[in-house]
């Protein structure tokens, strides 16, 4: 399962609820203001960088290219571009967004 959250970890808990129901072997893309879980010494960084060594963890690049985080991005997350973000869509049977 693809898991897709775009909320700040500083506004709510998405990411936090995904991260205790997400299967082992699924995979996590976070955009828009999610995006700053990711980052190195981010809020949620602890918990992204555990995530890390069971998900494929994913950060839309255009996102954190427009919010000046890019070079913060945590080793473990795998930057993706919009076509990335149409690969992943395609390559799992099924999506969940959180909100």
């Amino acid at each position: 399962m693809l898991h897709i959250i775009n909320k700040s970890p500083f506004e709510n808990r998405s990411l936090e609820s995904c991260l205790r129901f997400a299967q082992a072997g699924s995979a996590l893309l976070l955009t828009e203001d999610a995006i700053y879980a990711a980052t190195v010494d981010g809020p949620a960084h602890a918990s992204v960088r555990q995530a890390c060594h069971t998900l494929k963890v994913y950060a839309l690049q255009p996102d954190t290219d427009a919010r000046g985080v890019t070079a913060k991005v945590m080793v473990g997350v795998t930057l993706v571009d919009y076509g990335g973000f149409v690969d992943l869509a395609a390559e799992h049977s099924s999506s969940q967004a959180w909100l």
